[in-house]
This record gives structure tokens, sequence and C-alpha cells, in this order.
């Protein structure tokens, strides 16, 4: 893929003649909402392994997969191919009246991969979807025990984190920007415990071992606050993801949370939207923890862009108990195991396997820690380099000492990322901002396709860090 030059003339970029001019000659007005109202965003066209073409011709290397999506890179003909083969049997059937073929084969795929700890899939369309449905889930569990338990409704959560755009899965996340105009209107059920954050959460000279103990700790003590007999789940991001900016968790922390919540009967549920099926190494991120969640939610990898896709597994016990009890799932979704979506996702997780991409992720991710560090470690304004598999991100600061970071009226993240697509960089970057307080604190993130290669790493470290050289100096 480091070799890999787009086909200008296979991916048929309209003439500037082309683009959206009316009858008068003046560029019509787009139909689309944009994320940005006043700003055009780039178009694209084309798009072949890592790089996406623009409609002016600009190729640009999609080092972030995307919002660490497109794992296996843009355009790859065998999925196409399952997705082809798939319309022509069958393009969508109702999930609440009936299963189907490709449905059945992804999720028993998806069972198999985890050692048959979590016995079923429920396969959705987002990863909103999924935490929605673990919500639902962790609350309907404790109705469906023999003796049922239902002043369970309080989720803790934590500080800093993202769990989907809904008001739901909003409400279980702590996004301070996205919540903002909505906090009015959000669950008040849903309560926060601070991150496992190295970089700013550990006191001077405080161990590994004792801030752990600490984040445990904090999170018993709001148990007790709650009241351990009414909170039904404890949810998290395995790895954090574009919120926070990739910050691994630390030895024993997955594990020691998880026996707080064990201790009061709640449920254990691991947010593996952006660092689960492979993006850290292993096909789920809590391989790596010496955990078994209950309930874990996944998406971004598992269909790999081709059609939008996620999903809730869960754990045996909890498919056990609902089993012996009303034996349903009190909740659906219209395109719930949507046939294509659950083929080309098949298909992709078959790639991953045949081509032995996990080796290729952790080979390459160390790759790209190394070049990180050789490049940046020593920029004055690059405080904390951090990650795993091929799933990094770099947090900028004014102060190396002091760890103050820039004034959000600086936009400095978004700065990075527009930067990037300059045509002398044409990199696609992934721009944080507000991962300390909800305000403050920027970085950007790096989550290339789990096919790249050493020759594409360099390439994308040469150009990251010629954006923070003319951004930063």
């Amino acid at each position: 893929m480091g070799d890999y030059t787009p086909d200008l003339a296979a991916a048929t970029a309209p003439t500037p003649t082309e683009k959206r001019v009316d009858e008068t000659g003046v560029t019509a007005s787009s139909g689309v909402l944009y994320h940005q109202l006043r700003k055009e965003p780039l178009n694209i066209v084309g798009g072949r392994g890592s790089y996406l073409l623009t409609d002016n011709g600009q190729e640009i290397l999609d080092a972030t997969s995307g919002a660490a999506v497109s794992c296996l890179g843009h355009s790859d003909e065998r999925v196409h191919e399952a997705i082809l083969e798939q319309l022509k049997k069958i393009p969508y059937c109702y999930s609440l009246y009936f299963t189907n073929s490709a449905a059945e084969k992804l999720s028993k795929l998806l069972v198999e991969s985890t050692g048959g700890q979590m016995s079923r899939a429920f396969i959705v369309s987002s990863g909103t979807e999924a935490v929605e449905a673990a919500v639902k889930m962790s609350i309907q569990y404790f109705t469906e025990l023999p003796v049922p338990q239902p002043q369970r409704v309080n989720i803790i959560s934590r500080k800093s984190s993202y769990h989907g755009n809904t008001l739901g899965s909003l409400a279980v996340g702590h996004h301070a920007a996205r919540r903002k105009i909505y906090e009015g209107i959000l669950s008040k059920n849903m309560h926060h415990v601070a991150q496992c954050y190295p970089y700013r959460g550990m006191k001077d000279n405080e161990t590994n071992e004792e801030y752990v103990a600490r984040l445990a700790q904090e999170l018993e003590d709001e148990f007790q606050r709650l009241g351990p007999d009414t909170v039904c789940a404890f949810f998290a991001e395995t790895m954090t993801g574009a919120t926070l900016g990739c910050v691994p968790p630390l030895p024993g922390y997955l594990k020691a949370m998880k026996a707080v919540c064990e201790r009061h009967g709640a449920l254990f549920v691991l947010d593996e939207v952006m660092s689960g099926m492979g993006r850290t190494g292993t096909l789920h991120a809590w391989e790596q923890e010496d955990v078994v969640p209950d309930l874990q939610t996944i998406a971004k990898g598992l269909g790999a862009g081709y059609a939008p896709i996620a999903g809730l597994l869960v754990n045996k016990h909890v498919v056990e108990t609902l089993s012996k009890g009303t034996g349903s799932f009190v909740h659906s979704q219209t395109y719930q195991g949507h046939p294509i979506a659950c083929a080309a996702a098949y298909r992709v997780q078959q790639i991953v396997q045949g081509d032995k991409l996990m080796e290729n992720v952790r080979a390459m991710g160390e790759y790209l820690s190394q070049r990180l560090h050789e490049r940046l470690d020593s920029h004055p304004h690059v405080g904390d380099i951090r990650g795993r598999g091929l799933f990094w991100a770099m947090e900028f600061v004014q102060d190396k000492e002091t760890k103050e970071p820039y004034p959000p009226s600086k936009a400095l993240s978004w700065t990075l990322h527009t930067t990037g697509l300059k045509p002398e960089y044409s990199i696609s970057l992934m721009p944080g901002s507000g991962g300390i307080d909800g305000v403050n604190g920027d970085h950007i993130v790096l989550a290339p396709p789990y096919n790249t290669t050493r020759e594409e790493i360099d390439l994308i470290v040469d150009r990251t860090v010629g954006v923070i050289k003319e951004v930063l100096g």
C-alpha cells in the first residue's frame, strides 16, 4: 500500500466545469447539511488503498482510516464481491420476524472469536446503536434475575469519554462539547468518575499500582454514594478513543474496576467501538487486559466502512439469565442484522484472519511508535505520545514542564487537521480537543489501515511532523 498511486482516470473525477454549476454559471448550493455549514468540505470521489481522491485531483493519505474505520484501506475488491453476492440473494429482511444466513455466519464468527465467553451477538448499524442496546440490556438483565432487582437503574461511566451521540449514549459518555446544549434533557441516572489518564491524572511520586488503587476506590465510593444495589453497570472504553486520545489502560486497571463491579453485582461493560476488532493488536482489546466483559460493543473495524454495521456481544451468563426469564430482549432496530452489512463484515473479518493482519498491526504499531518517539519526543510542544497497535495520539502543550495546554481559542487540533489537508502535505489527521476537562486540551490521532507498510508509516510520520512544525514551529 505504501507504493500505491491512485488511478485518476479510473476515479472519473468531474472537471471543474462539472462541479455543481447551475444554468446561470453560479456554483449551486449543496443539499447536504455539513458539519460546518459555512464551509464546504473536500469532495471525495474515489479511493484506493490508503488514499482518498478529491474531485480536484488531490490525493490524500488517509492516516486515520476515516474515524478508525477503514481498516483495510479503500476499495478492496474481495469485499465488493461479497456485497454484490449478498445483494443478489436478499438485500433486506426484518429481524423481528426472520433471521438470515449472513447474520448467522457473522454472529457465529464473532462468538467463536471470544472463545465462547460471549455467546450471542446483536448486530446493529452504528456504535451509538450498540451502546443504546447495551444500556437497555444492562437494565433488563436485573429484571430477569430469579429475584428481580428493578431498582438497579444507575450507570457509572467515566469523564472525558465518548459512547455515542443519541440522547441515551450521549448521557453515558462525557464529551462536554457534544453534551452541552442537551444537558437539560439528558438522563440523570448516568454518573461519571475519573479516567485512567496517567499523563495528567497521576500524582507526583505515585506508582502505577497506587494510581490504579485510587481509581478503583473512587469507583467504590461512587457505588456507595448511589447505593450499591442501585447500580446496574459500569461502562468504559477498553482503550480511550478520539475524545481523550488513545490512552491505554494501565496494567491491572480494568481488572480492578471489574472487581468493584463484581463485589456489588453490577455488570462490567466495555465499549470497543473504536478500539476493538483489531485496532489495538488483538481482535478484542480486552484480550490484553486479563478481563472478560459482561457486555461489549463493537463497530468501526467490524465492517471496515463498507456498510454501516456494529454489534453488542453478550456474555453467556447474561444470555442464560434472559433465556431462563422472559426469553427475549425488549429492544429492536429496523436494520438490525442487515444482510448486506453482515456479508460485508464477514468478508472483512475473513480477510483480517486470512491475511494475518493482527500480526501486521502489532509489528507496524511498534514501528509507528518508534518513529513517532524518534521524531517528536524532543519537540517542545509535544507533551505526550501514547497508543497501542495502530492507534496513536500526540497531546500538545505550551510548556512541557507545566503541561499547560493551548487555549481553546487557538483551535489547535483543528488547525493541525486543516493544515494537513493542504496540497503540500495531503494527509488526513484526526483532531481532538477538550480531553483535559471538556474544554482544554488538544491532540491528534493516527489510525492507519491494518495492512499498512513500513514505507507508508514513514510517509505518515514525515507528513505529520511537517504539519506540526508548520503550525507550532
